[in-house]
């Protein structure tokens, strides 16, 4: 193996410095004792107790949990499908429809919650309505199930559809040749894209503030509005609460993927 230079070596850890210190130094703070201003004035966890006697927090702890939950059920849902389909079947706008799908993910999120506002005022002329739960959740569902469909399609593309015509040889009808062949293999994909889906939705701010309308606030959004005010130890340690939350669920989607490279690897012999 090339040993890595000195100098590439000391530009990494400045990447990751200017990448990462700044969270270490919100979660330091998180335990400040001191409520305002950066100054340090001792350690205390007081912070993380008073952020459960917030009524407001509350109800935003609430309205993410609902919205990560249930958008990521749509998603996964309708994700699983459209991966299985691309997968499987070769059919006449198979590469539109992939491009369609990568679109969500590499547009910026400003243009798409714009997009998203002015397309909810369109509807709001035939169907009138007000932003809240529904319309945060379908813009979820909008780029979650790009994330899914992809992450099970990749998950399934190192494999043929000879394993489910084995199944059929020995005696299973389609039904059953999908419930114990196709499904055991997808079933790492499907969990890592519902996991990477409700991250996505627990950490999303651009695409909810412009969807949210009035009197509907996620966590990000809450944090948002808080910061306007000033920063104080308690919107740290919400913050740090969050992003511990997310790593979390970020170490959890990829220990699942893991065992499939795993058993692939076993099947070619290595």
């Amino acid at each position: 193996m090339r040993r890595v230079s000195p100098a590439l070596a000391a530009y990494a850890w400045a990447v990751y410095a200017f990448m990462y210190l700044p969270i270490a130094v919100l979660v330091l703070f998180s335990f400040n004792a001191s409520k305002f201003g950066a100054a340090w004035a001792g350690f205390t966890t007081r912070w993380y107790g008073a952020l459960f006697a917030r009524e407001d927090v509350r109800g935003a702890v609430i309205n993410t949990l609902t919205v990560a939950l249930t958008s990521t059920l749509v998603s996964t849902l309708l994700g699983t499908l459209l991966g299985l389909g691309l997968w499987r079947y070769a059919f006449r706008g198979r590469a539109a429809l992939t491009f369609l799908l990568v679109t969500p993910i590499v547009i910026p999120d400003v243009v798409m919650g714009v997009s998203l506002l002015m397309f909810y005022a369109l509807v709001r002329q035939v169907l009138p309505f007000q932003g809240g739960l529904l319309t945060v959740l379908l813009a979820h569902v909008t780029f979650q199930v790009s994330y899914v469909a992809l992450v099970v399609r990749s998950r399934l593309a190192g494999y043929g559809p000879e394993l489910e015509e084995a199944a059929r040889d020995l005696g299973a009808n389609g039904f059953r040749a999908f419930l114990h062949v196709t499904l055991p293999l997808a079933l790492p994909g499907v969990l890592s894209g519902a996991l990477l889906a409700f991250t996505l939705s627990l950490d999303d701010f651009v695409v909810t503030y412009f969807t949210s309308g009035s009197g509907f606030h996620t966590l990000p959004v809450l944090i948002y509005t808080a910061v306007k005010r000033g920063v104080t130890p308690d919107i740290n340690a919400l913050s740090s609460l969050l992003i511990g939350f997310t790593v979390i669920l970020i170490v959890a989607a990829n220990a699942l993927s893991r065992p499939g490279q795993r058993n692939a690897g076993r099947g070619d012999g290595k």
